[in-house]
């Protein structure tokens, strides 16, 4: 009878190794993937996997498969709302807009607008810079 060994690789302690060490937090799915391969590989032939068990293992891997590609698409769609933001917020430019400051309310024709880090700030005509987020209301400036 011959003793197979198996590829320290696929260990679920080599996979931790990366957590103590500072890599990735937790399992992904090529992580689980080597462990479900590693499985299939060492499981006795004598008694294999029941098949109701392995179709629980390929539904969850499917699962975090979606969950991955999902997850990447949200941060791609998050990145280019905030790239859009300075573009959107353009076309207060020349309006008279209203906000809340601690004061009470304040408002201003709109100059200009910047974008700071992931916030859109516009500049009033007398030098004030708004957050976006405070302002309440948009009114067109009367010719």
């Amino acid at each position: 009878m011959t003793q197979t060994t198996i590829d320290a690789g696929l260990l679920i302690s080599s996979i931790n190794t990366a957590e103590r060490t500072g890599g990735k937090s937790s399992l992904g799915k090529d992580d689980f993937l080597k462990i479900l391969i590693a499985q299939l590989q060492n499981q006795d032939p004598l008694n294999p996997m029941e098949d109701k068990e392995f179709i629980s293992q390929m539904a969850s891997f499917s699962s975090l498969e979606q969950m991955t590609n999902m997850s990447t698409q949200l941060s791609d769609f998050i990145q280019l709302q905030v790239n859009d933001g300075i573009l959107k917020y353009s076309e207060m430019i020349g309006k008279q807009v209203e906000w809340e400051s601690g004061d009470g309310k304040s408002s201003g024709i709109v100059k200009s607008i910047k974008q700071s880090g992931a916030d859109i700030i516009l500049e009033m005509q007398d030098g004030k810079e708004v957050p976006s987020a405070l302002i309440t209301k948009v009114t067109v400036q009367d010719s």
